[in-house]
């Protein structure tokens, strides 16, 4: 009887095996295809990347060539209204290459990069601050940093993310001049960035929507963009292997937060 039982139980433990190979081999075969998905993603958002910088971007500068050919030639000779149009096909001429043109940022993220490397925050930082030069000082505004650290990444990636985060903490403000910190902490194996402004702010309820790519929540007349920034952010933080959050109340400012593994940052696959 008890070698009965026995059997019956390495029966059983058998047959349990098998079924977790099974599973395994079919969450293989799901990963493997999964996989295949996105790479073929990938492939087709380069494709994209071609066509949007050759085939949409001539056009567009041709149309805005022409248009402000004729606000050059025909200066003093149209009416207010003639003058009025062609500025409107200048602006939004620029406003779609400044689309196109994050859109291809957006979709090189894996496409167009680099290595890690070292890279000093602080150098980058000040490289930033440095493209940034007119913004700050149009606005009357400030933007300072603690100590940052030396981390592994994409050092023309990790420029882009503080560019436009910065960025957003130069634009997104009221009456009073736009004030900018950057600083950095380190604990539990990463580092954790923080950009703190003192802006418009954000309501609660927006938190995770704005880093959806073309999500905005103010008109092109109230703030200039194309609603790519956060997205262009989240996507190079997730590369590598960070994630990025917000905390902000509407008319308090923001802060937003990135992390970056101590380890090294290692590259995600996309």
């Amino acid at each position: 009887m008890q070698r009965l039982t026995r059997l019956a139980r390495l029966m059983a433990t058998a047959f349990s095996l098998q079924y977790a190979v099974e599973e395994t081999q079919r969450h293989s075969e799901e990963l493997t295809e999964a996989k295949s998905v996105v790479e073929q993603s990938n492939i087709e958002l380069q494709q994209f990347a071609y066509i949007a910088s050759h085939d949409l971007q001539t056009p567009l500068r041709g149309v805005a060539g022409f248009a402000q050919i004729l606000q050059r030639d025909y200066q003093g000779q149209l009416d207010e209204e003639a003058v009025e149009h062609i500025g409107r096909i200048v602006a939004g001429c620029e406003r779609m290459q400044a689309l196109i043109s994050d859109l291809l940022t957006y979709s090189r993220v894996e496409s167009r990069s680099r290595p890690f490397e070292a890279v000093d925050l602080n150098e980058v930082f000040d490289d930033v601050v440095a493209i940034l030069g007119s913004s700050i000082k149009d606005s009357g505004g400030e933007v300072t940093r603690g100590e940052l650290p030396t981390v592994m990444g994409d050092r023309a990636q990790y420029s882009q993310l503080l560019q436009n985060l910065i960025g957003n903490g130069l634009t997104y403000h009221d009456d009073e001049p736009p004030r900018v910190y950057v600083s950095a902490e380190n604990g539990d194996g990463e580092w954790t960035v923080a950009v703190r402004d003192n802006g418009i702010g954000i309501g609660t309820k927006h938190h995770e929507r704005i880093f959806e790519i073309f999500r905005r929540l103010h008109t092109q007349d109230e703030y200039p963009g194309t609603g790519i920034g956060l997205a262009i952010c989240r996507r190079i933080v997730q590369r590598h292997g960070g994630r990025i959050w917000l905390e902000s109340k509407k008319g308090k400012g923001s802060t937003f937060y990135f992390t970056i593994p101590e380890r090294g940052g290692e590259q995600q696959e996309s």
